[in-house]
């Protein structure tokens, strides 16, 4: 992995990542309905979902969200110098524009649309992250992520 200073991160806007593809397993579904407490049947009852439009069973909307840091670390991102941690700080915009079935493999898309200084030390990352469902023509969702990068 390659390591980076800010102000080449800064000159990097526009650059895109792809990340490999995962698997959503109905394990990684059932896990996530257990976490959040969100056991509606089209998540994790197979029979009962074969009968809505969706075929089977669906990964949660918020499932697809949060699968963002493992696929941004599968996209071989640069590490940058000096940063003493990241944390999220919030979206611009989320769209879940169709759902993601249960044994489909997605990965991420990340475009960087901004990297600006917001104080001495601290980086605002702003990132377009695209969940891409293997063989759809449309992505499971789209999202305006924001991030601060502490240096």
């Amino acid at each position: 992995m390659d390591t980076i200073s800010v102000q080449q991160m800064a000159a990097s806007v526009g650059t895109e990542r792809v990340s490999d593809w995962v698997q959503v397993t109905q394990k990684m579904i059932d896990t996530f309905a257990d976490a959040t407490g969100d056991h509606q049947f089209i998540h994790v009852d197979p029979v009962r979902a074969a009968q809505t439009p969706f075929g089977g069973t669906i990964a949660h909307g918020f499932l697809s969200l949060s699968l963002m840091p493992m696929l941004s670390a599968k996209a071989d991102a640069p590490r940058i110098q000096g940063v003493t941690m990241g944390v999220n700080y919030g979206g611009n915009k989320t769209r879940f524009m169709q759902p993601v079935r249960s044994g489909s493999r997605v990965r991420g898309r990340f475009k960087l649309l901004s990297f600006t200084e917001r104080k001495p030390g601290v980086w605002e990352q702003i990132n377009e992250y695209t969940l891409e469902i293997e063989g759809a023509d449309k992505p499971a969702l789209i999202a305006e992520w924001i991030s601060l990068v502490y240096v």
